[in-house]
């Protein structure tokens, strides 16, 4: 099963979480992972590695340097596409150690954890190992509810951007012709008007409930190898929607003496959110490891795919910001004006493949829960269980996207809370423990050191994403300004 979707469907972060919700565990008897006849090969490895850390974080980096600076944000950037790079090859590192500790051939993310903590030298981590293997799963799954809230965000705006653009265009070229064929120079539109002004003026919030029931039943679809057509369709529309934003963006290159070159220190924790979302890739890495033909090479192709990752990255995010200035929005797409049909195109293609990276999404969290809240109901009541949970689980997504309707909010939050956790905090405080004598004075210093910065991005982005009852006031509302 794991195969199949490695192949065929374009997942962030579904892959390692499979593994956990199938409840698979590596035996002796498992071929040596370094001589799989039928695993992934180099180039697939690649791809996938490029899959799993594109997504929808990328169209809200331009806001992200906004909130950083022309100067600064570009250079933050690269040092934490380095970092978290770094924490993948640290948690790749301790997997391999503790599979040969322990003659294994593979793990997941939460087995290194549990297993790291297990065969430590201290009896109070020895007994917390479950406890740790299931915090890891908690992040994960709520990472990935996480992406299923910023989908419905995503989907609602763009798709009342495209609603939007399309009755204004509509009315406008209607006008133009009847004004050409009026000698008079004079004429009303025939369109009927307060239809159009409905249509222009739905609350955003309207448009995620909307959505909430063509959602609740694409997360019916059980079996995720039906997807396969889909997905690569899904691939293809965002590949030609973002070679359609670099063209745009790419015609009018700004100056960026215009811009500031720092910003405000009380927004960085908003870049912060915003870029470790965008990175948050790392679930995927030893999934692929353990699945590559050649694992040997695989931190080769590591390496290639996330530099690849970090052009793009920095690429988009500063022409988008040099493009647009401080008018940029939580994702570029929804800066394109809405004067052409080549830009609408881009929000549909885009939000099409979005659309169905939410059933992928939602898949695991489904996978790891749905069983909890079957087992103990009879069979006759089952399936309808198993419909009932994914509709509250995915209704719960959807309530979280209405409290926080803002795509910039919703995924700085997300990033804050969730993806700081399994980029930055974990993989370090694994290698510690994972030594098998005391660490090096530096390796302590610098491990904690990126743990601090995780756990500091995680309060701090936490903080300014909430609402504030003291003040009254949510800082949403604060940050139209």
């Amino acid at each position: 099963m794991k195969m199949i979707i490695l192949r065929y469907i374009d997942m962030e972060v579904l892959t390692p979480l499979m593994e956990q919700a199938s409840g698979e565990e590596s035996s002796d008897e498992d071929l040596d992972k370094e001589q799989q006849p039928h695993g992934i090969t180099f180039t697939q490895t690649l791809l996938h590695l490029l899959k799993g850390n594109i997504g929808t974080g990328l169209l809200g980096l331009p806001l992200a340097l906004k909130n950083a600076g022309i100067v600064l944000g570009p250079v933050c950037l690269v040092l934490m596409g380095v970092v978290c790079v770094h924490c993948m090859h640290i948690l790749v590192n301790c997997s391999h150690q503790l599979s040969e500790r322990l003659k294994r051939s593979t793990l997941g993310y939460s087995n290194t954890v549990a297993v790291a903590m297990e065969m430590s030298s201290s009896q109070y981590l020895k007994k917390g190992a479950p406890f740790g293997r299931k915090l890891v799963d908690f992040f994960l799954v709520l990472t990935q509810l996480g992406f299923c809230s910023v989908y419905f965000v995503f989907l609602a705006e763009n798709i009342k951007q495209v609603v939007e653009g399309h009755y204004t265009n509509t009315t406008a070229v209607v006008v133009a012709m009847l004004y050409s064929n009026s000698s008079e120079g004079s004429v009303s539109s025939p369109l009927d008007e307060p239809a159009v002004s409905v249509m222009t003026g739905l609350d955003q919030r309207l448009y995620i409930l909307f959505l909430l029931p063509f959602l609740i039943l694409l997360t019916f679809i059980r079996d995720l190898r039906n997807m396969a057509t889909l997905c690569a369709a899904a691939n293809l529309c965002m590949a030609v929607s973002l070679v359609l934003i670099f063209t745009y963006v790419l015609s009018d290159v700004g100056d960026p003496r215009q811009l500031p070159y720092v910003s405000t220190w009380s927004k960085f924790p908003f870049f912060f959110g915003t870029a470790i979302f965008a990175f948050e890739g790392i679930g995927v890495v030893l999934p692929l490891e353990n699945q590559m033909r050649e694992s040997r090479r695989f931190q080769q192709a590591l390496n290639i795919g996330m530099a690849i990752v970090i052009v793009l990255y920095v690429s988009l995010a500063t022409l988008g910001y040099l493009h647009f200035g401080d008018d940029i929005k939580g994702s570029i797409t929804l800066n394109l004006p809405h004067d052409t049909w080549s830009n609408l195109l881009v929000k549909v293609l885009y939000s099409f493949g979005v659309f169905v990276s939410f059933a992928i999404q939602f898949f695991v969290p489904a996978e790891i829960l749905v069983p909890v809240v079957c087992k103990n109901i009879s069979e006759p009541w089952r399936y309808t269980a198993d419909l009932f949970t994914r509709a509250l689980l995915a209704t719960l997504t959807c309530v979280v996207a209405v409290l926080v309707p803002r795509l910039d909010l919703v995924i700085s939050l997300v990033g804050a809370v969730s993806s700081s956790a399994l980029a930055l905090v974990f993989p370090p405080l694994v290698e510690l423990v994972a030594m098998p004598t005391r660490p090096p004075a530096l390796l302590i210093l610098k491990d904690v050191s990126i743990a601090g910065l995780g756990f500091l991005g995680f309060l701090t982005g936490t903080y300014v994403t909430s609402p504030h009852p003291d003040k009254g006031i949510s800082v949403k509302y604060k940050m139209k300004q």
